[in-house]
């Protein structure tokens, strides 16, 4: 069973301890290999007759379209983007990840509040701010953190997306070239997210291999956290009388 643990006050509305689902969240920069891991994860979990429902950043109906328009726009302050994505992360919880829960499925999330958080840190908010924001988010089963460095991450980066405005920092980094920029604040944001898996207990997967490696490990840790699904599934043993 999830148990149903919060990182602040229960939000209103939800009801029980516990839920026969479980919460596996994967974090990392863009460009690490979180999509790839999610996919392929998500066809072996499926594979050995588990129910799996994947989400991710902006994927809600209530706020992600809108999120990705107002960054077209490269105008949005931090506080206003992250108040969108606290709209989006709610509604997904809402209608997307308890729901699976109850349902007793595998909920796979690409990025939670951590990403939003070692973004925003990055960029001067409050601690204290952003914690308080996000603290309706349910606290996961496990969150994997796929680790890189900048010189692993920048040949997947150029050769797959190129140098994207927000993922370099050009918001706010005063930095010459993309180039620099994207170094600056890639390294900025690998540290932020480092300090994050210390105090959030994540698992720590190296990255830098190849995808076959990285998820041989990614596997291992989701048998260990599925495991128990079947057990908890069965109806108790009944007693002699």
């Amino acid at each position: 069973m999830t148990d149903l643990r919060f990182y602040g006050d229960r939000p209103p509305g939800i009801d029980g301890q516990s839920l026969p689902g479980r919460l596996i969240v994967l974090e990392g920069t863009d460009g690490v290999g979180r999509s790839t891991q999610v996919a392929l994860l998500k066809e072996w979990l499926e594979r050995k007759g588990y129910a799996v429902i994947d989400t991710g950043l902006t994927r809600s109906s209530l706020a992600g379209s809108g999120i990705q328009r107002a960054k077209r726009g490269h105008t949005l302050d931090p506080i206003t983007l992250n108040l969108f994505y606290a709209t989006d992360m709610w509604d997904r919880l809402e209608r997307q990840i308890l729901p699976a829960l109850r349902a007793g499925m595998v909920a796979l999330v690409d990025r939670y509040i951590f990403s939003m958080i070692a973004r925003a840190g990055v960029r001067g908010l409050s601690p204290e701010w952003l914690q308080g924001l996000y603290e309706f988010a349910l606290i996961p089963d496990r969150t994997i953190y796929l680790d890189i460095d900048v010189e692993h991450l920048l040949p997947r980066v150029i050769h797959d997306t190129g140098f994207d405005y927000w993922e370099s920092g050009r918001d706010f980094l005063e930095t010459g070239s993309v180039y620099q920029s994207f170094v600056e604040y890639q390294n900025r944001l690998l540290a932020e997210f480092r300090r994050l898996a210390d105090r959030h207990d994540f698992t720590v997967i190296d990255a830098r291999g190849d995808v076959g490696a990285t998820f041989e490990a990614v596997s291992r840790e989701v048998e260990q956290v599925i495991s128990s699904m079947v057990s908890d599934a069965m109806p108790p043993e009944p007693t002699n009388r």
